[in-house]
């Protein structure tokens, strides 16, 4: 990936695609964004990589000649947070819900403008690697601590996995407690500009994947409340 003084403060992006031109477009986009890219043409060299070179984020295709994409991202997320953008031919709601439930922190359809995922990628490093406000660097409510700076999120003292989307889900709750907020306005604050090409059912799905990674019943959760009739709110 280099090892020039300027590549040291380059974050790392991995590239799994299988089809050349797709990936030359990508690389070509990200290193114009000024980020190191790595490619890997199948999940096998892709594993290799993450196990010796571990990037900064990963963006995954789904139809990988030895195996689906979705194996290698549930394998990632039994013992890793680290960013996945997945690019995928699966374009149907299914698909991309599929997709952010097993741990993706966002979801491309081809085709797509290599330069628009460039910004993607550039908007979860920057919410992964952001520092908070003075003063709101440590969250709590009940069991859970946040460490904003340290990007941790600890229960009763024991470590929790969590995606970048759904670590800032989780910090924007905790900010804002007892606050009654709708899907839309989740989706405007904490996917941002992205935002624009999820859905209300986006929510919904990293609300019941953040309950169960707290250990919050989702049938009778105790923090990530329904608020019927407008959407969720944190109860501490």
């Amino acid at each position: 990936m280099g090892n020039t003084n300027d590549d040291a403060e380059k974050q790392k992006v991995l590239v799994v695609e299988d089809d050349h031109d797709t990936r030359e477009a990508i690389v070509t986009a990200l290193r114009w964004a000024g980020f190191l890219c790595t490619e890997a043409g199948d999940a096998a060299r892709a594993r290799h990589i993450i196990g010796n070179y571990r990037p900064d984020l990963i963006v995954l295709d789904l139809g990988l000649p030895d195996g689906d994409g979705l194996e290698l991202l549930v394998d990632l997320r039994r013992s890793d947070d680290l960013p996945v953008v997945v690019c995928s031919g699966r374009d149907s709601e299914l698909d991309r819900v599929g997709g952010l439930d097993v741990g993706a922190d966002d979801y491309v359809t081809k085709p797509f403008s290599p330069r628009e995922l460039a910004l993607r990628v550039r908007s979860i490093l920057r919410r992964v690697g952001s520092a908070a406000a003075p003063g709101l660097n440590v969250l709590s409510f009940g069991e859970i601590v946040i460490d904003v700076d340290a990007h941790e999120v600890t229960k009763s003292g024991k470590p929790l996995a969590l995606t970048a989307r759904e670590f800032e889900l989780l910090v924007f709750f905790a900010r804002n407690q007892r606050i009654a907020f709708t899907r839309s306005q989740l989706l405007k604050n904490v996917w941002k500009n992205a935002g624009k090409q999820r859905t209300e059912a986006t929510v919904t799905e990293h609300v019941r994947r953040l309950r169960h990674k707290i250990g919050d019943d989702n049938e009778n959760p105790r923090y990530l409340c329904a608020v019927r009739g407008v959407g969720y709110r944190l109860v501490p």
